[in-house]
C-alpha cells in the first residue's frame, strides 16, 4: 500500500464517524420539526374551530333577535285583531298573523339547527384541545430526550473532530487535498480496497492491469468508474465471506 495512503485512510474512519453523527443529527432535528409542526397544525385547527363558533353564536343572536320581533309583532296584530270590526280588515291582519307566524316557524327551525351545529362544533373543539395538551404533555419528555441526544451528538462531534484534526497534521498535504475533495462529493468512503478484482466501493469489475498497478502501490489509483482511491488490502477473505465463495466459483470454473 502507498505510505501516504496509510494515514489517510485512518482519518477517513473518524470522517465517516462524524459523517454518521451528523446524518443522526440531522434525523433527530427533523423529529424536533415534524413535533412542532403538528402542534402548529393543531393550533391553527383550534383558532379556526374557534372562530367558526364565535361567528355560529352571532348567528344565533341574530336570530334569537329575529324571533322576539315577530313575537312582538304577533302580539301587537292579535291585539289590533280584536278591535277591528270590518271583515276585509280582519281577513287581511289574520293573512299578515299567519306569515309573521310561519316567519318565525322557520327562523326558529334555522335557530336550531344552527345550535345543534354549534354544540357539533364545540365537541370537536374540546376533541382538539385535548389533542392538543395531550401532544404537549407527551411531546415535552421526547423534546427533552432529542436534545439530549443533539448535545451527546456535538460533543462526540468535538472530540472526533480534535482527534482527527491532530492526526491530518501529519498527513502528506497533497493527498489529503485529494481525498477531501472526493469526501465533500460523496459524502462515503473514497478510499476502498479492491476485491477480487471489483472495486468495493461502486461494485463494478476492474482490468487486470488495473488491479497489479494497486498491488504496487506505487502511487494513486483511482476507479475508472467512480474516481475512488483504491488499495491493496493484505488481509485475506475470511472463510466463508462473500469473497472466498466468489474466488472458489471462479477456480471451479478454470
Amino acid at each position: 500500500m502507498l505510505e501516504s495512503l496509510k494515514k489517510i485512510i485512518d482519518i477517513q474512519e473518524f470522517d465517516m464517524k462524524m459523517i454518521r453523527l451528523m446524518r443522526l443529527k440531522k434525523e433527530r432535528q427533523k423529529e424536533l420539526e415534524h413535533i412542532d409542526s403538528l402542534r402548529r397544525d393543531l393550533k391553527i385547527q383550534l383558532e379556526e374551530k374557534e372562530n367558526e363558533i364565535s361567528e355560529l353564536s352571532k348567528n344565533i343572536s341574530n336570530q334569537e333577535a329575529k324571533i322576539v320581533d315577530f313575537e312582538v309583532k304577533i302580539k301587537q296584530l292579535e291585539a289590533k285583531q280584536l278591535s277591528i270590526k270590518k271583515v276585509d280588515e280582519f281577513n287581511a291582519l289574520t293573512q299578515e298573523l299567519t306569515q309573521s307566524e310561519r316567519a318565525k316557524s322557520a327562523t326558529e327551525l334555522t335557530t336550531s339547527d344552527l345550535i345543534d351545529k354549534k354544540n357539533l362544533e364545540e365537541e370537536i373543539l374540546e376533541k382538539i384541545k385535548g389533542s392538543l395538551k395531550e401532544s404537549e404533555d407527551s411531546s415535552l419528555t421526547l423534546l427533552s430526550e432529542i436534545k439530549a441526544s443533539i448535545h451527546t451528538i456535538n460533543a462526540e462531534g468535538r472530540e472526533i473532530k480534535v482527534k482527527r484534526d491532530a492526526l491530518a497534521q501529519g498527513a502528506d498535504e497533497e493527498v489529503l487535498k485529494i481525498y477531501e475533495r472526493l469526501l465533500q462529493n460523496k459524502k462515503d468512503r473514497v478510499i476502498v480496497p479492491i476485491e477480487n478484482r471489483t472495486c468495493s466501493g461502486c461494485h463494478i469489475s476492474l482490468t487486470a492491469q488495473h488491479e497489479n498497478l494497486v498491488r504496487r502501490g506505487e502511487r494513486l489509483i483511482f476507479c475508472e468508474h467512480c474516481s475512488r482511491i483504491h488499495f491493496w488490502s493484505e488481509v485475506e477473505p475470511t472463510e466463508g465471506s462473500d469473497s472466498t465463495k466468489r474466488r472458489r466459483r471462479r477456480l471451479a470454473k478454470v
